[in-house]
């Protein structure tokens, strides 16, 4: 009854397992090339303020939003979105994990299971033989024999028979408790895989909610609000950009980088113009972490998948002393990430709708900055 517990419990694992797995060269200094258009010029001078006429972008709400309103909300958005994306990878990269885990584990049971099999059929067929040699156990068949010479060739086989007994006892009680933990930690796992998964499903809901949202707002405007909303988001850039620079938080913005460095700066520089996608490593699209992953990967550095991971795990350096391949993490909660080419300006899988582009490094908030081969 026991053994057909565990193979049963051995099946249920392997199928459920299965339907789980269903479910998604330069050298010196770097100088990247200017970014088109003023936005990246910390000598441009803004454009005048966008004179919005009555009603417009207001999305059928009049007197209520301005189009820097709508510009700010929908930089929140996309910034809920980027932390759910952010989330989501670690769920994903944990689930992988634990779903190898989990294969591993059903096989060891798998295995552990065919080895009480055939110790039991070892014990079925000493049994066997002693029925076969009358039903008398041999210390009982021994001691009824009259010839001294069997007698005495008798007691080294008994010997050696109970001894290869105890050891196949042993080992079949070994193998049992093997099975126990086996199903025992395969259950454990399970349920981290159970738990991951439900993180995913939730990061993938909220990730859709957002971009939903931003979509929508931006589908009720008009196309020439859209075309002033642009310019208002280029204008906030080149703002931040400038206060950035002109602060002095840059000491040098061509230095050096490591050799490795080029490579990864070569890499996603490469990529410029192709689309983001949530959750995507390549090659023919990118998320913020999964471009800057990929690419110190290219180099020979494997580094976290995820902006928040990489900004937890990476060694950290000051903003003052960055050099191009180092990283700069974005946002209170790390969700955001970018790679430093020099002349102030990052490289990034930017958010939805947009491709991987050039930049200006403080454009958006920078939470710290780490270098992967330091």
């Amino acid at each position: 009854m026991g053994r057909r517990r565990s193979a049963a419990a051995a099946i249920t694992l392997v199928c459920a397992l299965a339907a789980l797995a269903s479910p998604q060269a330069m050298s010196g200094a770097y100088a990247a090339p200017a970014p088109p258009g003023p936005s990246f010029s910390p000598s441009a001078v803004p454009p005048p303020p966008v004179e919005l006429p009555p009603g417009a972008g207001q999305s059928g709400t009049p007197g209520k939003k301005s189009l820097d309103d709508i510009r700010i909300e929908l930089d929140a958005l996309y910034e809920k979105a980027a932390s759910a994306t952010d989330t989501y990878n670690l769920a994903d990269e944990q689930y992988q994990k634990l779903s190898a885990e989990v294969s591993t584990l059903t096989q060891d049971l798998v295995r552990g299971q065919a080895r009480i099999d055939e110790l039991n059929k070892t014990a079925g067929a000493a049994a066997r033989a002693q029925y076969r040699g009358g039903g008398l156990p041999p210390e009982a068949q021994l001691v009824l024999t009259d010839d001294p010479g069997l007698f005495l060739d008798g007691v080294g086989r008994l010997q050696e028979s109970q001894r290869a007994t105890h050891r196949l006892i042993a080992e079949l009680t070994r193998a049992q408790e093997d099975l126990k933990t086996y199903a025992q930690d395969a259950g454990t796992e399970w349920a981290k895989l159970e738990v991951s998964r439900a993180k995913k499903e939730k990061a993938k809901e909220e990730i859709t909610q957002q971009i939903a949202a931003a979509e929508k707002i931006e589908a009720g405007l008009e196309k020439e609000d859209l075309a002033r909303l642009a310019r208002l988001q280029d204008d906030a850039a080149l703002k931040a950009q400038s206060a950035w620079l002109g602060s002095g938080a840059l000491k040098d913005i061509n230095r050096g980088a490591s050799a490795q460095g080029k490579q990864a700066i070569a890499f996603a520089t490469a990529q410029i113009g192709k689309p983001y996608v949530w959750g995507a490593e390549g090659p023919s699209s990118y998320d913020c972490s999964g471009l800057t992953s990929e690419a110190w990967s290219a180099a020979g550095r494997p580094i976290p998948r995820t902006s928040q991971e990489q900004w937890r795990q990476l060694p950290r350096v000051p903003v003052a002393d960055m050099r191009p391949g180092d990283l700069i993490i974005y946002f209170e909660d790390a969700s955001h990430v970018g790679m430093y080419v020099g002349d102030g300006t990052i490289v990034h899988a930017p958010r939805p709708g947009r491709n991987v582009t050039l930049a200006g490094a403080g454009t958006m908030r920078i939470l710290g900055v780490v270098r992967p081969d330091k």
